[in-house]
């Protein structure tokens, strides 16, 4: 197993010492603990893909395995977040179906022959929703940051439409009917 995909690993091995520090504070400052943890799964993120992409270390399991422990790791925070109150629901169920849609497309787009990349949308969508991440689970108590966590939330929100309407708009060939 080369290191890019070492490090996704470590992303998803990180997952639930994340939750249970999030979840079930059992010393102090366990969210911090948290946000540290996120922040170093986040890291890895970025470093596996410029790793792989600099080395020309991209496998089949990393190019499955990356974005699905991406997914894990945001989703799993998300969900936490609904559970102790800092995150809406529907907010998150807007989400997590837009990377629901996302990954039908994909999957519809390979078994036409069709490789569906990530778009800059994608990645600032990305990039702001672990930003607000952070900013929630951290929950200073300062109104800088409740209202830098609503922002937050919101342009992550909005970058998540906008960025399923880009790929949509970009791909909608891959949902032409086949003769």
């Amino acid at each position: 197993m080369n290191l890019p995909n070492k490090l996704t690993m470590i992303r998803v091995i990180l997952i639930p010492f994340f939750v249970v520090f999030l979840l079930y504070p059992m010393v102090d400052y366990s969210n911090y603990i948290a946000t540290g943890i996120f922040i170093v799964a986040s890291l890895t993120d970025l470093a596996d893909g410029k790793i792989a992409r600099k080395y020309n270390l991209v496998t089949n399991f990393g190019k499955f395995m990356d974005p699905l422990a991406d997914k894990l790791l945001v989703c799993s925070a998300m969900i936490c977040l609904i559970e102790t109150g800092q995150l809406a629901a529907w907010i998150v169920i807007v989400i997590i179906s837009r990377d629901f849609i996302i990954s039908g497309f994909r999957l519809v787009a390979s078994d036409n022959g069709v490789v569906i990349a990530a778009s800059y949308w994608g990645k600032f969508k990305t990039t702001f929703q672990m930003l607000m991440i952070i900013v929630l689970i951290l929950d200073i108590d300062m109104e800088f940051f409740d209202i830098l966590g609503v922002i937050l939330t919101y342009v992550a929100l909005i970058l998540t439409i906008i960025s399923l309407v880009d790929y949509i708009v970009k791909n909608k060939q891959v949902l032409n009917e086949q003769n």
